[in-house]
């Protein structure tokens, strides 16, 4: 009986310093689980560093290798599914190269994979190195997403996860240009379970999210999966407009039945900034949701491979 084979797929966006290490790992974990067959994707984002160049200068790595080189930087999540489309396992290990998610994990996730699940993802416990503020702000978008979209996504988890088959081809089906993988995984659904894990350090180099980074992800998940942000608006509408309403009819008895005034204009004022303030927040949600439409109706490519190669073929 031939045996099953397992992709991994590891996108790569100046990893350098790191890449050696995480093929050292990961080829550690596919010996020792050696009923099934592996294989790599790798997938060179458009680094500006040696990344491409250290790839093809390995030798006699004991996996097949398919590298994958976009054109330019496309971007993380479009990385990802272009190692979905290039990997030919049951299953496929997704896992960024910069070792903060343990390779080894892949063993634990793999024994639910036996057992049925179609998604195992891997859910952090402990998120080492990383600053006060980045834990809070994930902590926050997390309850957020979930809050507001329809689908329930799991908190704290990142792209670590092994996936079937049958999702991977699922997953291929998808038109959309705005991708948020673990949103789209958990839209999926199938039969799906975590796996607890304590999050490493980068074993090396910085990383590649800045803050400006993370509030665009932010936002294109949020968009991308829910309506409720938009019938937010609608609700603040209405519910400033009739506190307005009763505010006018105060007024109005006021002046015309006693004989005080409301005086304030400080707190005309603020009322005016913050009423104003609202509107701008939600016009420029609005305006999220029309750039989507705009990307999505031009119908360009999700990502383009500028080279293909297989190292190391078995």
């Amino acid at each position: 009986m031939d045996k099953k084979t397992i992709s991994w797929v590891v996108p790569c966006f100046n990893e350098e310093k790191v890449i050696l290490e995480t093929l050292k790992r990961i080829s550690k974990v596919s010996k020792k689980i050696n009923k099934y067959n592996w294989e790599l994707i790798l997938i060179n984002d458009g680094s500006t560093d040696s990344t491409k160049k250290t790839i093809l200068g390995i030798k006699n790595y004991p996996l097949k290798i398919i590298l994958l080189s976009f054109s330019r930087n496309f971007g993380h999540q479009q990385a990802v599914q272009a190692g979905l489309d290039n990997c030919t396992g049951s299953a496929s290990v997704i896992i960024d190269a910069d070792l903060q998610d343990p390779p080894e994990i892949a063993e634990r996730m793999i024994e639910k994979w036996e057992k049925g699940y179609k998604v195992v993802y891997g859910q952090r416990t402990i998120r080492r190195q990383e600053n006060i503020f980045k834990k809070f702000t994930a902590f926050i978008f997390y309850r957020l997403l979930n809050f507001f979209s329809g689908i329930k996504i799991p908190v704290d988890t990142g792209d670590f996860r092994l996936i079937d088959r049958t999702v991977i081809d699922e997953l291929q089906k998808f038109s959309e240009k705005g991708r948020f993988m673990r949103g789209l995984i958990a839209w999926v659904g199938f039969n799906q379970i975590s796996v607890l894990y304590e999050r490493d350090p980068r074993f090396a180099g910085v990383t590649k999210y800045s803050l400006r980074k993370m509030i665009s992800f932010a936002i294109e998940g949020l968009t991308n999966f829910s309506r409720r942000p938009l019938r937010l608006a609608t609700f603040m509408g209405f519910f400033f407009s009739s506190l307005s309403f009763f505010g006018i009819v105060y007024v109005l008895y006021i002046r015309l039945l006693t004989q005080n005034w409301v005086a304030g204009w400080a707190a005309i004022c603020m009322t005016i900034l913050l009423s104003s303030g609202i509107q701008l927040i939600f016009i420029g949600l609005l305006g999220e949701y029309i750039g989507n439409i705009f990307f999505e109706t031009k119908n360009r490519p999700l990502y383009i491979v500028e080279e293909k190669k297989v190292l190391n073929k078995k």
